[in-house]
Order: structure tokens, then C-alpha cells, then sequence
């Protein structure tokens, strides 16, 4: 398999995207972003050959909604004292 640049509706392929893999796929070549699949690991039941690329770099783990919750709290206490200091100022200079 070969994964070019992830694109959408709004961002389309282009010539620049397809260039590597139209290089490599004559010699079925290897790359960070290209892999061979058994046919084993294929689900037989859906055939289902999503783009997982088992040569990217693990991503950070996902942190915990209570975690999340207590940075969101945080700044907003943090926001909260800016707003009020920014306030203070304009009631205390002159109009």
C-alpha cells in the first residue's frame, strides 16, 4: 500500500501527491509511507483496507476527560483574572 499527503474534498491530489508513488510503484520500492499487507491480516468478512500505516510514529496517548476538564478550568480561572485586571485598568483611567 502507498499513502500519499491525506487529502479532502476541499484539498484534492494533485501531480506533486502521486509523484513518489508513481516512482516507487514500478519496483514496488519502500518507504515511510509505503507497506506491504499479507493477506492474512485482511478482515475476510469486510476486506477492509483503511490507510493505516504501520510505519508512522505512535501519536501522544489521549489524556483523561478529568484531566482535560481541570487544564480547561484553569484557564479559565486564569482568563477570568486577566479580564478582571484589564477592567480594574479602565476603571481607573481617566475618560
Amino acid at each position: 500500500m502507498f499513502c500519499p499527503v491525506l487529502r479532502g474534498k476541499t484539498n484534492a491530489l494533485n501531480d506533486d501527491d502521486l509523484k513518489e508513488f508513481i516512482e516507487f510503484q514500478s519496483t514496488f520500492k519502500l518507504s515511510e509511507r509505503s507497506w506491504f499487507l499479507d493477506l492474512e491480516e485482511v478482515d475476510p468478512g469486510s476486506f477492509d483496507l483503511s490507510v493505516k500505516n504501520p510505519n508512522a510514529p505512535e501519536g501522544d496517548p489521549l489524556r483523561e476527560p478529568e484531566e482535560i476538564l481541570a487544564e480547561i478550568a484553569e484557564l479559565d480561572r486564569e482568563s477570568g483574572s486577566i479580564l478582571e485586571a484589564i477592567s480594574d485598568l479602565l476603571e481607573s483611567s481617566p475618560s
